[in-house]
């Protein structure tokens, strides 16, 4: 009991985490398009993944995509490294470290 608990504790804290990344992620692109001067600078990163289930990962992919400004791409065959494209890319560590830091652990600890 006490495993599924702390299981929906980790649900509820990922869903938000996940809308309050869609409104910042809204505010930015549109901070970024709206602006004067188009600072868009577009690029594919590749994002090492530890997730192992098809599940996991699959949810990844579809959370990358409804974020503004993001879109899931491929997996690697073997489903070790998900593609990503991303709209405003100023360092890829960056964005690395937001998707692994901050959504991929979360489903991790939910899938776990």
């Amino acid at each position: 009991m006490k495993r599924v608990l702390l299981r929906l504790a980790y649900l509820l804290e990922f869903i938000g985490f996940f809308h309050w990344q869609l409104v910042l992620a809204n505010l930015r692109l549109a901070r970024e398009v709206l602006g004067p001067v188009s600072r868009l600078h577009p690029g594919v990163v590749a994002i090492p993944l530890e997730l192992t289930g098809d599940g996991e990962v699959t949810v990844l992919s579809n959370i990358v995509t409804l974020t503004p400004g993001t879109l899931s791409l491929d997996v690697s065959s073997d489903d070790k490294v998900l593609y990503v494209h991303v709209a405003n890319i100023s360092d890829v560590e960056d964005v690395r470290r937001d998707i692994k830091e901050g959504f991929e652990r979360r489903i991790r600890r939910v899938f776990g």
